[in-house]
C-alpha cells in the first residue's frame, strides 16, 4: 500500500530552521508531483511549496525565499528546507503525491508532522 511518512517536526524558536522529511513508498515515485501543505486548525490546507517530476518548484509568496523544496529520486523522498521561521508558520505540515494518468488523478497525503514557532 501507498505510505508517506512525514519527519522532522517540532518547536522551534522564531527565526530558526527545520527540515521535513517525506519518505514514500508504495508508489514509482518519480513519476509523481510531489507538494508540501500545511493546515491550521479552523483553516483551510495550504498549499507550500510544490516540486514537479521534472524539479520544477513553486512557493506560496508568504514562504518565498525562506522556505526550499528538494526531492531525491533515489531514495523516494522530498525535503522542506525552512528557514527564518515565524510564529506564522506554525502548523500541522503534511506532504502529497499526486499524478495524473489519463483524465485520472491519483493522490496520497503523509499523516502529518506539527510544526510550532513560539519562544
Amino acid at each position: 500500500q501507498v505510505q508517506l511518512v512525514e519527519s522532522g517536526g517540532g518547536l522551534v524558536q522564531p527565526g530558526g530552521s527545520l527540515k521535513l522529511s517525506c519518505a514514500a513508498s508504495g508508489i514509482i515515485f518519480n513519476t509523481y508531483h510531489m507538494g508540501w501543505y500545511r493546515q491550521d486548525p479552523g483553516k483551510q490546507r495550504e498549499l507550500v511549496a510544490g516540486i514537479t517530476t521534472g524539479g520544477t518548484t513553486t512557493y506560496a509568496d508568504s514562504v518565498k525565499g525562506r522556505f526550499t523544496i528538494t526531492r531525491d529520486n533515489g531514495k523516494n523522498t522530498v525535503y522542506l528546507q525552512m528557514n527564518s521561521l515565524k510564529p506564522e508558520d506554525t502548523a500541522v505540515y503534511y506532504c502529497n503525491a499526486r499524478r495524473t494518468v489519463s483524465v485520472r488523478t491519483q493522490a496520497y497525503w503523509g499523516q502529518g508532522t506539527q510544526v510550532t514557532v513560539s519562544s
